[in-house]
């Protein structure tokens, strides 16, 4: 496989969670490609914590941008979720 086809491949999906207004993570942004790579970028530069799961990627992107997470996908997300709570927490304790 050459490189612009595994390119192509990547797919990046970015969800908003809001604690006390939102009943699920909500789909904000969505690509392959170039578009997933400046998403990633995005968050990067952000400080937005980033999972890798490829077969997550792939349910999320089916989802239309400002839609809740399916109930087959809550789950996973719900863990990822937990984790990164988690490490902001660890990482917050580190600086103070």
């Amino acid at each position: 496989m050459d490189e612009n086809n595994k390119k192509q491949k990547n797919i990046a999906v970015a969800l908003k969670y809001e604690e006390n207004s939102s009943n699920a993570p909500v789909v904000v942004a969505k690509g392959r490609g170039y578009i997933a790579e400046q998403i990633i970028k995005i968050a990067q530069e952000n400080g937005i914590n980033i999972h890798k799961d490829a077969d997550l990627a792939e349910i999320l992107e089916a989802i239309d941008i400002n839609s809740e997470i399916p109930l087959e996908a809550f789950s996973a997300v719900a863990e990822i979720l937990a984790y990164m709570y988690r490490m902001n927490g660890k990482i917050l304790k580190e600086n103070q």
